[in-house]
């Protein structure tokens, strides 16, 4: 609980600050259905992209492209675990929040394919 007092820097509690956030990252990845798809299809670009052998740039749009899908994954998580908490009974607009959060995923996961087409269109089609 905060209580307004700002505590003096550790790195005791710097780590346990990253435990928190590495368990909230084992929770999606072990928990979240959709977690394990974008999963296996991250590690399925990782492999196209050493089979490939992409350039360092191309490596830095597959890592930006990952790395957004897993975010709008976990933010939409989040969201969905605190709609459920507060509104634990069938509520429009509930369900209006967590649909948009939904579609923020999508969009992550849309535009990540537009990334993978791009990068790897020239590898695979010409």
């Amino acid at each position: 609980m905060k209580t307004g007092v700002k505590n003096k820097f550790s790195i005791a509690s710097r780590l346990l600050s990253f435990s928190y956030a590495f368990r909230g990252i084992l929770i999606v990845f072990s928990k979240e259905h959709n977690a394990w798809i974008h999963l296996f299809a991250a590690i399925l670009v990782i492999c196209a992209g050493i089979f490939f052998n992409i350039s360092a740039i191309e490596w830095c749009l597959i890592v930006f492209a990952i790395g957004l899908v897993f975010i709008a994954e976990m933010i939409n998580t989040a969201i969905e675990k605190l709609v459920d908490f507060v509104s634990p009974d069938f509520n429009d607009k509930a369900g209006i929040i967590k649909d948009i959060a939904a579609g923020a995923v999508l969009v992550a996961a849309l535009i990540a394919a537009v990334i993978g087409l791009l990068v790897f269109w020239k590898y695979v089609f010409v």
